[in-house]
Order: C-alpha cells, then structure tokens, then sequence
C-alpha cells in the first residue's frame, strides 16, 4: 500500500501515544477503533475520518482541531490563527471546562459576525462539537467533570 497524503498525521498520533505511554492497543481500544486501523494510520496508509480523529483525540486527551489540521481537513494557513487562539482557551488551567465552552461560543460568534465562520468544516462549538475533552452540551447546559468530581 502507497502512503496517503495525510501530512504528518500518523507520526504525529504515535508520538502523542507514546508520551501519554499508551501501547497502540490500548489508544484503540480508548478510541474504539481496531489496532490494525489505528496502525495504519500511524504508518500514513489510511487517511481517518473527522468522527475517527475525533475519537482518537479525546482518547488522548489533545485537541481534535490539531488532528484535522494535520490530516488536511483544516486547511492548516487560513485556520491557523482560529485553532491557536482555541487551543490557547482549551490549555488554559484557570478555567473549568464550562467556562472554555461559552468563551468558544463568544469566539464564533464573533467570527461569524465578521464574515469568517461558516460551513468549511471547522469544529463549531455552538453545534453540540466536543470542544473541550470530556465536556459535552446536552440539552443546553454544559457538563464539567471536574464540577462532577466533587
């Protein structure tokens, strides 16, 4: 099999196994993909649906945004300045997950207004996207885990 265009997707998933010292079988099982199909997209010989990389980054705790971008979904220069400024809300530890959840909404909203939002296969967080790992919106109110916890 001939390696698909998918940028540095594969080798990029496997470092980020590897720092959060996951064996292959492990992330595959967390994501709820085969091994065989993870390893090949590791090995750059399957190009992962946006629902997959969307699996694969909650199970690793990272961004899916960055996935998409690097398997080409996003287009990597005119979306770049809109997956940093929500990957800088995302990393930041003084807010809880509800709190990251309405400053994404404020952001696209604002983004929309200006004409530089629409249908070009971004992650929406006003459209119930997993925008925050482990937080979801159901039913209109925002779920925290770490409110949870106790």
């Amino acid at each position: 099999m001939a390696s698909l265009n998918v940028g540095n997707l594969g080798e990029y998933l496997r470092e980020q196994r590897r720092n959060a010292q996951l064996s292959l079988r492990q992330l595959a099982d967390a994501a709820g993909v085969s091994n065989p199909y993870l390893s090949q997209i590791e090995r750059g010989l399957r190009k992962p649906s946006a629902e997959v990389l969307q699996q694969v980054a909650k199970a690793l705790r990272i961004s899916a945004e960055t996935l998409y971008v690097r398997a080409g979904i996003l287009d990597a220069e005119r979306d770049r300045d809109d997956v940093e400024t929500r990957a800088v809300l995302l990393a930041d530890p003084a807010l809880t997950g509800q709190q990251k959840q309405v400053l994404l909404q404020i952001y696209e909203s604002f983004r929309k207004e200006n004409g530089f939002a629409g249908g070009d296969g971004a992650v929406d967080a006003q459209h119930g996207e997993d925008v925050v790992p482990g937080t979801r919106t159901v039913g209109g109110t925002d779920t925290d885990p770490q409110q949870t916890a106790g």
